[in-house]
């Protein structure tokens, strides 16, 4: 497994500390704060929030991939991340890696043509498998989260490492070097709460395939439904669930607060990463 990260002409050591994503959705409809950020304007001052309370990454995503989300055409997606892309980029000030979430190699190959570092994949490129040459051709990491349209398994673990597995392929056959290879194990994809549960409980397992690992917990429904608490209460949750994500082998750590998701992360890291 490479132990180094490289995004644009920055390079992280991941054996050193967890890298912290911060979320900005430039969305209508997101599950946590759609809406907040759709406007150019406040999408731009958020991502310098989030890079001024120690996010090492902003991942903008244009397009919702709630429950039953409504899906959105290219352009439309277009419409709405490439203008805050062209913002930060062009903005001498602001020095953080941009990734892109889509599952569309349109979106992603317009985003990093404006020298966007990263790709988020929420399918793990079995949305679109061209996305896969798009991230070959332009060598930049890209993140294959599991993701599948039912929760009935035969074997909960196995099942996952097996799909995302295909993921893993799929990336190889488009050229995908595997340094450049990330996975999520997707939670509140495709999972119920107890599947949730069971995932978390089992993240170490996931070093099997041998990439990196990025988690996505921040204030999902897993968190919600175990401690009966709305969306806006549940940062005390997502901090239980970075701590043991990290303390399991978690690389990266994809969160909408970022500032206390930076503390959890460097005071976990002081206990396990040494």
């Amino acid at each position: 497994m490479s132990r180094e990260l490289q995004l644009g002409d920055k390079i992280y050591r991941l054996d050193q500390r967890t890298l912290v994503m911060g979320i900005l959705n430039v969305t209508t409809d997101s599950f946590s704060d759609g809406g907040r950020f759709n406007r150019v304007e406040n999408a731009v001052e958020q991502a310098f929030k989030m890079a001024e309370d120690g996010a090492d990454i902003i991942d903008i995503g244009g397009e919702s991939v709630r429950p039953g989300f409504v899906p959105i055409t290219a352009e439309e997606e277009l419409n709405r991340v490439i203008p805050v892309i062209k913002s930060l980029k062009n903005d001498p000030a602001f020095k953080l890696p941009v990734s892109i979430d889509t599952y569309k190699a349109a979106v992603a190959e317009e985003a990093l043509k404006l020298g966007v570092e990263m790709i988020n994949d929420v399918y793990g490129l079995k949305a679109d498998h061209r996305l896969g040459k798009v991230a070959a051709r332009y060598n930049v990491p890209i993140c294959l989260m599991h993701n599948r349209d039912s929760t009935d398994y035969n074997d909960l673990i196995p099942d996952i490492l097996a799909e995302l597995g295909e993921s893993t392929r799929i990336a190889h056959q488009a050229n995908v070097k595997d340094e450049q290879i990330i996975i999520d194990p997707g939670i509140g994809f495709g999972k119920d709460l107890q599947q949730n549960l069971d995932v978390m409980y089992h993240l170490r397992e996931f070093h099997s395939l041998g990439y990196p690992i990025l988690l996505g917990t921040s204030r999902k429904s897993m968190i919600g439904k175990t401690l009966n608490l709305p969306l806006d209460e549940r940062v005390e949750g997502t901090a239980a669930t970075v701590a043991y994500g990290i303390s399991a082998g978690a690389d990266l750590v994809r969160v909408h607060d970022v500032l206390q998701m930076r503390r959890v992360a460097d005071m976990t890291d002081a206990m396990v990463r040494r």
